[in-house]
């Protein structure tokens, strides 16, 4: 009976993610027409139908493997990339008390996770014994090892303010001011980093139509296909939720509201707050134009790291001279 508890606990917050999942990409296409001057998918149910008609379209094609690639590696490659973006969203709070673990090191195990999940990229790279997959994984590596610092090194900056790994008093730390407003710089630099973990505009190396044919997975089509296109957007709602928690209070609106507020609208508000953040990667993308290769590596550490140690050695010691938290 626990178990059957468990599993119906985990579909009921599966089961909408795949769902935000199929009509981000909607949602996405629209704002890109919309920014584009364009009207964008309007045939299948006004447009509403058309992620389960493209969903259909690919679980229909015949699935090819290369005679030349390393077949298990080719097959596992996108279920490693799904199951770790998956995985994320287990330690998300929703409201108050209202997730699926609540663990004391939530932010340590969400840092892991996110990183484990580019191992799916690197596999897919080399199983696919093409040049143009391979060099889209050794691209994804050097963007691993570059932008993961800056991105562990945001979060560090904003655990000085909570004095925890929880997510719960993470949001409770935000009730009277939202750590975007003496963090703004961080929460730039932060986002800046979520756009590179998950390698979209202007940071797309590891697939790079224009010279890479399609990057890591040129090779890929129909149910295998179908798993990196699911792992891609579902990291993208999980970085906008993280984001949301991280600098805008997540479920909390304000300190007169969220002790009596019901756990639907606190659901609600972070939807809204995550929502915000995922219209930005749209944006970003109709925007900006893709960065060179030295220009991606030349940001993060020209760039973005010196800013960065500097605000870790500066944050303490204005909190410990101010004695907000003591250290």
């Amino acid at each position: 009976m626990v178990l059957l508890l468990d599993f119906i606990s985990v579909l009921v917050v599966i089961v909408p993610v795949l769902l935000s999942v199929a009509y981000m990409t909607i949602i996405e296409r629209k704002v890109l027409a919309a920014l584009q001057r364009r009207v964008g998918p309007d045939t299948v149910g006004w447009g509403l139908g058309q992620p389960f008609a493209d969903a259909l379209k690919l679980i229909l094609k015949e699935s090819v493997i290369p005679q030349y690639a390393n077949k298990v590696l080719f097959v596992i490659a996108p279920i490693i990339s799904l199951v770790f973006a998956l995985l994320g969203w287990l330690i998300v709070p929703f409201g108050s008390g209202l997730t699926l673990g609540d663990i004391s090191l939530g932010i340590l195990y969400t840092l892991a996770v996110t990183s484990l999940g580019i191992f799916g990229i690197l596999i897919a790279g080399w199983a696919s014994n093409s040049k143009y997959p391979l060099l889209g994984g050794i691209r994804a590596t050097a963007m691993m090892i570059s932008y993961e610092l800056i991105l562990s090194s945001a979060v560090l900056i904003v655990i000085f303010f909570t004095g925890s790994f929880s997510y719960f008093h993470l949001v409770e730390s935000q009730e009277s001011i939202w750590f975007i407003i003496p963090l703004l710089p961080i929460a730039i630099i932060f986002f800046i980093s979520i756009l590179a973990e998950s390698a979209r505009v202007p940071f797309d190396l590891t697939e790079a139509e224009s010279e890479l044919v399609s990057g890591f997975n040129t090779e890929y089509g129909s149910l295998v296909f179908v798993a990196f296109f699911l792992a891609e957007y579902s990291s993208i709602i999980l970085l906008s939720t993280l984001s949301s928690l991280f600098f805008l209070g997540g479920y909390n609106w304000s300190e007169w509201v969220i002790n009596d507020t019901f756990i639907s609208l606190q659901s609600m508000i972070l939807g809204i707050k995550t929502c915000i953040f995922a219209f930005i990667f749209v944006w970003i993308r109709a925007t900006l134009p893709r960065l060179r290769y030295d220009q991606l590596i030349i940001l993060c550490w020209i760039y973005l790291l010196p800013i960065v140690i500097a605000f870790i050695i500066w944050v303490p010691c204005i909190l410990f001279s101010f004695d907000i938290v003591s250290i």
